[in-house]
């Protein structure tokens, strides 16, 4: 590397802040474990620095990038999703960005089968129960009975990366699955899926053949047991397919009075006062939700509510907090390995990843490389970068980075 690029890290993300050093960065790490203050970054982006490493706190819009301007030349975000990035503005400005989006797709999947599990079977009113010194005597069904997964019907809502890992978690539990993604149907996998189902049933492993299928998504309320959410948030002005409060009043009136609803995708995809109302007047048997409208959340918010505490399970974001995914070398620090060299590195040097990918009615098609070699402005047509597996998808490819977000489900 000829020049010591200078990166300002908002957060400290262990290990890999380590890789990058070794590999001849100048880190900076804000060293304190809340979110630094939006003057802190604007003034380390006037100071120069080449880029900078985000989450989901930090708010990185044209005030940023026209702090850095002539400076600023990647953004690497360490998150599947990237909500606090403005895309119109990174494109207006030709700052490509990034995100990680294979890594925490296992510990995130993980985290939705086991919060749908212990809210299904009441594990945390039975320890209240117990810490309460409540559990005067053991009886068959009092005080309360939960619900058994096995054997259940699951609607997996987004069948991306993290929707894909779910259901592969769903299947030693032998549940229908019901998967709903308007932007792409994953046929061959779904066959797979069968084909173990099948085999299994085959070999005397499960009395009943478990199925799985594409549905509508109307459908997919009606008849499921359980719904879990694997969806990004697009907004009306983003996509055909929008996703903000994708769950309202009418939606969750859909489901079944036994029904459960697990959310690990983004806060805003649920209305959050129509779930409220959803519990109180029993439209459905529960929630879990590790993500929220506004973070953190608000003391006034509907949903603590303690008439409906026991059956609204309320969790800090924390789906992806696992030590190999959110600290080791193993996690964020191999994709951001994978990243200064091809990505950030690429970036910092003046250079395009020939890896980068876009889809247009969830095609898959290299960009051309006439985007890399015409016109400086024709370079970044389209281009939304990510650390490591580079990836990006569009539902209509238009050309711009402000309208070529990510699909419904895609990450």
């Amino acid at each position: 590397m000829d020049k010591q690029f200078r990166v300002f890290a908002t957060c400290d993300i262990g290990e890999a802040i380590d890789v990058l050093r070794k590999r001849g960065y100048e880190v900076e790490v804000y060293p304190h474990p809340e979110a630094p203050p939006k003057a802190v970054i604007l003034n380390k982006v006037r100071s120069g620095v080449d880029g900078l490493i985000t989450t989901l706190r930090d708010q990185i819009d044209a005030e940023v990038f026209e702090a850095g301007k002539g400076s600023l030349k990647v953004v690497a975000q360490i998150a599947v999703g990237f909500d606090n990035i403005n895309r119109a503005d990174a494109n207006r400005y030709k700052v490509p960005f990034t995100h990680t989006a294979d890594v925490l797709t296992e510990a995130t999947a993980e985290f939705a089968f086991f919060m749908l599990g212990a809210l299904a079977r009441r594990m945390w009113t039975a320890e209240h129960l117990t810490r309460d010194n409540q559990w005067g005597f053991w009886h068959p069904y009092l005080p309360f009975l939960g619900d058994e997964v096995t054997g259940k019907t699951v609607a997996v809502i987004g069948t991306g990366r993290i929707g894909l890992a779910f259901i592969k978690k769903c299947v030693g539990f032998d549940m229908n699955v019901l998967c709903y993604d308007p932007a792409y149907q994953n046929d061959a996998f779904v066959k797979t899926i069968q084909e173990i189902h099948d085999l299994r049933h085959q070999r005397g492993l499960v009395k009943e053949r478990p199925w799985i299928r594409y549905v509508p998504f109307e459908e997919a309320l009606r008849e499921a047991d359980f719904v879990s959410v694997h969806v990004p948030l697009l907004r009306n002005e983003e996509s055909d397919t929008p996703t903000y409060h994708l769950f309202n009043e009418r939606t969750l009136s859909l489901m079944k009075p036994t029904a459960y609803v697990v959310n690990t995708s983004r806060g805003p995809v649920v209305d959050e006062a129509a779930l409220a109302r959803a519990l109180r007047e029993n439209w459905i048997a529960g929630a879990a939700l590790d993500v929220y409208e506004t973070e953190p959340l608000p003391e006034d918010s509907p949903l603590r509510d303690p008439a409906i505490a026991d059956r609204c399970r309320l969790l800090p974001h924390f789906a992806s907090a696992a030590r190999i995914t959110r600290l080791s070398e193993q996690g964020n620090g191999r994709t951001l390995r994978a990243g200064s060299d091809r990505c950030v590195g690429r970036q910092l040097r003046g250079r395009y990843h020939k890896n980068a990918l876009c889809r247009e009615q969830r095609r898959v098609c290299r960009l051309n490389r006439r985007l890399q070699k015409g016109p400086r402005e024709n370079r970044w047509t389209g281009v939304v970068f990510q650390i490591g597996n580079l990836r990006v998808w569009g539902r209509k490819f238009t050309g711009t980075m402000d309208r070529c977000g990510p699909l419904l489900g895609c990450i």
